[in-house]
């Protein structure tokens, strides 16, 4: 059956701190691997007061040492605000403190504005061009150090860091295809072109020496709760921190609300909707019937969960109902 991993942001609530943020990162890992899910990835983003999850390496680190089994890694660092052999030494560290158990998800965004972008990349270029190259060069340092090598990742060569490409577009569906690497598309909040990009990636993918195969990850929000009007308002939490954020003041995530109304404009509300067009929310019964139909439809490896939800009883008990249906999915698939 298809693996379910966690998706987080380490999202700081109105009212709470990013050490908080942290903690709750750390506990929602804990309950995540008792539960059965694979993997727990933490996004990079910078100047984003509802975000703590910025210093992406060191908040891995503090997840996977609080864990066992859960393969702790990165969805994603945002390969062009780093040298890729920084980024090689930081997960190559990783990878001796917690071996086999480290991912290295990449993407091409700044995941920042262009201010705190060029702030950011200081030195380090323009802008994405050299994506490909960054990667090329990235994998390089994770294999064995060649005798007379002038520059290597230590710790970082001979380690297996599994690398991934990420993306919410068509240019790293068709990089990690040609690069023969796992894919995993954000179809959480920019579900245009996930269909298209799975076809892509699919065909023309070729093997490498780390993948033999495609495999495809896709990342969707759910928002689970006992009732679908108790799920809907949860969710809304996760609304109004996006519209503020296309509003351009970004903030903590707030306190759910028992309605939108009022509270966006007609154009607001259509672009909202249509961002988290694929997120379901609801009562355990409609959140199968939604897995199902999009495990069905875009048949991923993996599926990847996330869930902004400001209460962290609410949040850990969604992850719970959703690894409770992955199991009966499963069950209805073996009948």
């Amino acid at each position: 059956m298809v693996p379910f991993s966690v998706l987080d942001l380490a999202p700081i609530v109105q009212g709470g701190t990013a050490g908080d943020a942290l903690q709750r990162a750390r506990s929602l890992a804990q309950h995540a691997e008792r539960l059965g899910y694979l993997r727990y990835w933490l996004a990079e983003h910078h100047n984003m007061p509802g975000i703590a999850s910025a210093a992406t390496p060191v908040v891995i680190g503090h997840v996977a040492a609080g864990t066992s089994t859960i393969r702790v890694g990165s969805g994603g660092i945002m390969l062009p605000n780093h040298a890729p052999l920084i980024v090689a030494e930081q997960f190559g560290t990783l990878e001796a403190l917690f071996p086999g158990r480290i991912d290295l998800g990449l993407g091409r965004a700044p995941g920042t504005d262009p201010q705190t972008a060029r702030a950011l990349r200081r030195g380090l270029g323009d802008s994405a061009d050299s994506f490909p190259q960054d990667v090329v060069e990235l994998q390089s340092y994770f294999r064995p150090a060649a005798p007379d090598q002038a520059v290597r990742a230590v710790p970082g060569a001979g380690q297996a860091v599994p690398i991934w490409l990420l993306g919410s577009s068509l240019f790293s569906a068709q990089l990690a295809a040609v690069l023969g690497l796992p894919f995993a598309f954000a179809s959480h909040f920019a579900p245009d072109y996930l269909d298209q990009a799975l076809e892509i990636y699919r065909s023309e993918f070729r093997p490498s020496a780390q993948l033999a195969q495609p495999y495809a990850m896709a990342a969707i929000g759910v928002y689970a709760a006992a009732t679908d009007a108790e799920a809907a308002r949860l969710f809304t939490s996760q609304k109004l921190n996006f519209l503020n954020l296309r509003r351009g003041r970004p903030g903590p995530l707030p306190p759910p609300v028992e309605s939108m109304d009022g509270r966006w404009s007609a154009a607001e509300e259509a672009m909202v909707n249509h961002a988290f067009r694929e997120s379901i929310a609801g009562s355990p019964d409609t959140v199968r019937a939604g897995l199902a139909a999009f495990l069905a439809r875009t048949q991923v490896d993996e599926l990847m969960i996330t869930a902004a939800i400001f209460d962290q009883g609410a949040r850990v008990r969604s992850f719970e109902i959703v690894a409770g249906l992955r199991h009966e999915l499963e069950a209805g698939v073996a009948r």
